[in-house]
């Protein structure tokens, strides 16, 4: 539901931009109303549920503990 309010902040700060700068703003509002949600609805996911091995989740968490979020100062 639109906000009157914003609305009106929109178009005064729309009609301060030089016409390319417009252009880019109703080309971003456009994507914004047509965008679809990217990737598999977790609804469609729930059939996965517990079909992973206990010790490969075992695995899998300690691959994360070890190798993530380390920052490698020599890696730039």
């Amino acid at each position: 539901m639109p906000n009157p309010t914003i609305e009106r902040e929109i178009i005064s700060q729309l009609s301060k931009l030089p016409l390319e700068k417009q252009q880019q703003v109703l080309h971003f509002v456009r994507a914004l109303t047509s965008a679809k949600p990217l990737g598999t609805a977790g609804k469609d996911l729930l059939r996965f549920a517990g079909t992973i091995e206990t010790s490969d989740l075992q695995i899998m968490a300690q691959a994360i503990e070890e190798d993530c979020e380390k920052v490698n100062p020599n890696e730039w």
